[in-house]
């Protein structure tokens, strides 16, 4: 069975040895990218461009950060990731154009399911995350599986997003499912 294409499809899917294996290829480039000179803007550059799937010549990521697989990120030009921003991306996160990102992002494709022996057999999912142009996230906002981010807007400090946000709107705090 092919879990990677089931998990990019958002079917139900278990970690096999090829997603642990592609992770291990995701780990040693974060490791590169967490441990290199923060003041060498040109090789982190050179080492995000070479995790992630899609991005331009001005993306910037200031470490430490963490992602699952890097290839399932596609980030736009004018691309800013404070310090501490982690990328579950088992899933696809599309990224556009002019998005900065505060200190502790976190944005999760990945979840589990509700019944307990799918859950114990080790089954996960995932729902992309879109974030359109222009948006700015407060820091230690968590953004979970299946959320687009509408063009212009805001999303204050300490946010956890769990439903859609249309264009051109501050949204600040948690919205309950």
């Amino acid at each position: 069975m092919d879990y990677k294409k089931r998990s990019l499809a958002g079917q139900a899917y278990i970690c096999d040895d090829s997603l642990y294996e592609e992770q291990k290829k995701c780990r040693k480039i974060i490791q590169k990218l967490n441990t290199h000179d923060c003041s060498d803007f040109g090789g982190l550059h050179r080492i995000v461009k070479e995790l992630f799937g899609k991005c331009d010549e001005d993306t910037f990521v200031n470490p430490p950060f963490h992602c699952d697989y890097g290839y399932n990120i596609h980030i736009g030009s004018h691309f800013y990731a404070n310090t501490g921003c982690v990328m579950l991306d088992c899933g696809k996160i599309i990224i556009g154009n002019h998005v900065f990102l505060a200190p502790h992002v976190q944005l999760y494709t990945v979840n589990h399911p509700i019944h307990l022996k799918q859950r114990d057999a080790d089954y996960e999912y995932t729902k992309p995350i879109t974030i359109k142009d222009h948006v700015w996230i407060g820091g230690n906002t968590t953004v979970l599986p299946g959320v687009t981010i509408g063009e212009n807007s805001i999303i204050g400090a300490g946010s956890v997003v769990t439903k859609d946000i249309p264009a051109n709107v501050i949204a600040v705090g948690m919205v309950l499912l």
